[in-house]
């Protein structure tokens, strides 16, 4: 016999969350950048937040993190040609 599962007896898919690129990487117009639960990283320059709390970029450049007034900032530094 199958062991019983706790709990209510359903298993949820992963959700993927995290920081997909990192400070002095390459972005393009609309990748995301973080992925995350709740507003623990807020968009600066050039970026911006989904309804789901993603960051994305609305601009070419490097990603540069920072902290203001103790919140983790992400703004994209646009590369000058």
């Amino acid at each position: 016999m199958g062991r019983k599962k706790q709990g209510n007896g359903r298993d949820s898919n992963p959700k993927y969350a995290g920081t997909k690129v990192y400070a002095g990487q390459m972005v393009k117009a609309g990748d995301i950048i973080v992925r995350q639960k709740g507003s623990r990283v807020i968009p600066g320059k050039g970026a911006s937040m989904g309804k789901d709390f993603t960051v994305f970029s609305l601009t070419d450049g490097m990603v540069e993190f920072a902290e203001r007034k103790g919140k983790k900032i992400v703004q994209i530094v646009p590369i000058s040609q």
